[in-house]
C-alpha cells in the first residue's frame, strides 16, 4: 500500500519547534506519567510517523499525543484502521480544547466525549500519584536545571493532571487539588524555561500556570508562580515588572500565615533591588528575610518545592545575586562563600551557578589567579549544558582576557575551556 507523508504532524512539529528526538522524549515522558513505565520511542520512530509508514500508533501513544498537542490523532494526520478514516475517531482518544480563562490566558482542558457516561471516580490517590511525579521533576531540576526535556516533561504532566478532570467524577477537593497539581507542573516548566533562558516559552508557561492556580485557589502555588514571574522579569532586565510580580506573591495571605514564604519573598525582593542598583537597601532586606526565616516553624507542613530548595544557602545565593548586580564585589564574595558552605549535596545546579558568580566577584576585585582557579572548579557538564552557567563563564573569560591579556591565568583558562569542546 502506498504511503503518504503525514504533513499535519510535520506542520505541528514545526510550529511547536519539535525535532524528532525532542518529540520522542516528550512522548516517552507522557507514557511514563500515564502508565508508570517509560516509553521507548526515539527519533527514528517519529520519522516513521512523519513519513506515513506508521499510520495509527497504539492507544496509549495516541492518548499522550492528544494530551501533548491539544489535538485529536486524526487532526495530527494519523489514519484510523477504518475505511471511513476521517470520521471514525475512537471514543478513547480525548480531544483537548482550548478555552480562555481569566480573559486572556488559554489552558488545555480535556473534553469528555459527548454523551459518554463515566463510572470512574477520581480520588486523592490519583492526585498523590501525580505528586510523586512532581517530586521527580523537582529533583531533576536541582541536578541539571534549565534543560528542555525537564520543561517538556513538566508541561506534559500538567496536561495529564488536567485530563484527569474529565476522566470521571470527583469531589470539589479533588478537582481543586488537580488544578493545583497542574499549576505546579506548569510552574516547573516555567522555571526550567527561565533557567534555560528561553524567556518567550517561560512567559507562555507563566500565563497558563497563573490561570490554573486561580482555578485551584491554592495560595502556595499562587505564591510560587508570581515569585517565579518576578525572577523571570529580573532575568529579562525588567526590574519594575519584577518588583510588581514579586509584590503580588508577597501580599498573599500565606506570607502572614507562614514566615518562610515571607522570607523567600523578601529574599527575591533583595535580588530585584540589586538589579535596580538599590545597594543601600540590601542589608536591611537581607536582615528582614533572615528574621522571617528564624521565626518560621521548622516542622510546619510545606510544599515539596519549597522544602527542596529554600534554606540559608538560598538566602545567601539571592544576596550574592543582589550584591553582584549592584557592584559590591567584596560583599558578593562573602555571600558566595556562605552559600557554598551551606548548600545541600544534591544542589548541583546551584553549586555551579554560585561558583561561577564567586569567580566573577573575585575577578572584579582584581584577584585574577584565585578567580581563575575558582572558575575551573565548575564541572564541564554544567559549563557546557546549563545555559546560565555557560553564559556566566563566557562573560568571565571575556573579562579575564580584558583585565589580564596574555597572563598565565588567561592562557590556562583558554586551554581549560578548549577541553570542553570535546565533552559529550
Amino acid at each position: 500500500m502506498e504511503t503518504t507523508r503525514n504533513e499535519a504532524l510535520e506542520a505541528w512539529m514545526r510550529e511547536h519547534k519539535y525535532s524528532a528526538n525532542s518529540l520522542a522524549k516528550a512522548v516517552n515522558a507522557g507514557l511514563e506519567a500515564l502508565t508508570g513505565k517509560p516509553g521507548t520511542y526515539d527519533g527514528r520512530h517519529i520519522r516513521e510517523w512523519r513519513a506515513g509508514r506508521v499510520r495509527w500508533p497504539n492507544t496509549a501513544t495516541r492518548k499522550v499525543l492528544a494530551d501533548l498537542s491539544g489535538r485529536s490523532p486524526v487532526d495530527l494526520g494519523f489514519v484510523p484502521r477504518s475505511r471511513n478514516s476521517r470520521t471514525a475517531v475512537p471514543q478513547e482518544d480525548p480531544m483537548h480544547r482550548r478555552t480562555l480563562v481569566t480573559g486572556t490566558v488559554s489552558i488545555a482542558v480535556a473534553a469528555a466525549a459527548p454523551g459518554a457516561v463515566s463510572t470512574r471516580k477520581v480520588g486523592m490517590s490519583d492526585v498523590a500519584r501525580l505528586q510523586e511525579k512532581f517530586s521527580a521533576v523537582i529533583a531533576s531540576d536541582h541536578k541539571r536545571g534549565g534543560q528542555r526535556d525537564i520543561e517538556q516533561r513538566a508541561a506534559g504532566l500538567a496536561d495529564t493532571a488536567l485530563n484527569l478532570q474529565n476522566s470521571g467524577s470527583a469531589t470539589q477537593r479533588v478537582r481543586s487539588s488537580l488544578y493545583a497539581t497542574a499549576a505546579s507542573f506548569r510552574s516547573s516548566a516555567m522555571w526550567a524555561a527561565i533557567d534555560g533562558r528561553r524567556f518567550k516559552d517561560a512567559v507562555t508557561h507563566m500565563r497558563e500556570a497563573q490561570a490554573l492556580a486561580e482555578l485551584s485557589g491554592d495560595q502556595a502555588i499562587k505564591f510560587r508562580i508570581w515569585s517565579h514571574a518576578g525572577t523571570l522579569y529580573r532575568h529579562m532586565g525588567r526590574p519594575a515588572d519584577a518588583r510588581a510580580a514579586n509584590d503580588v506573591a508577597r501580599n498573599l495571605h500565606i506570607t502572614r500565615r507562614d514566615p518562610m514564604f515571607a522570607s523567600l519573598g523578601l529574599a527575591r525582593h533583595m535580588a530585584i533591588q540589586g538589579a535596580a542598583h538599590e545597594q543601600r537597601n540590601l542589608p536591611r532586606t537581607f536582615d528582614h528575610a533572615r528574621e522571617a526565616m528564624d521565626r518560621a516553624d521548622p516542622v510546619a507542613s510545606r510544599p515539596v518545592w519549597l522544602l527542596a530548595f529554600y534554606d540559608e544557602a538560598e538566602l545567601h545565593s539571592l544576596a550574592l545575586s543582589a550584591y553582584l548586580a549592584a557592584g559590591d564585589w567584596a560583599t558578593a564574595e562573602y555571600h558566595a562563600h556562605r552559600c557554598l558552605a551551606a548548600l545541600r549535596p544534591y544542589m548541583e545546579r546551584s553549586r555551579a551557578i554560585t561558583t561561577s558568580r564567586l569567580a566573577q566577584a573575585q575577578l572584579a576585585q582584581g584577584d585574577v589567579d584565585t578567580a581563575t582557579d575558582t572558575a575551573m572548579t565548575v564541572k564541564a557538564e554544567a559549563a557546557t549544558q546549563h545555559p546560565r552557567v555557560s553564559r556566566m563563564l563566557q562573560e568571565f573569560g571575556a573579562a579575564l582576557r580584558a583585565m589580564a591579556p596574555g597572563s598565565s591565568s588567561a592562557i590556562t583558562w583558554t586551554e581549560h575551556t578548549a577541553a570542553w569542546r570535546t565533552h559529550p
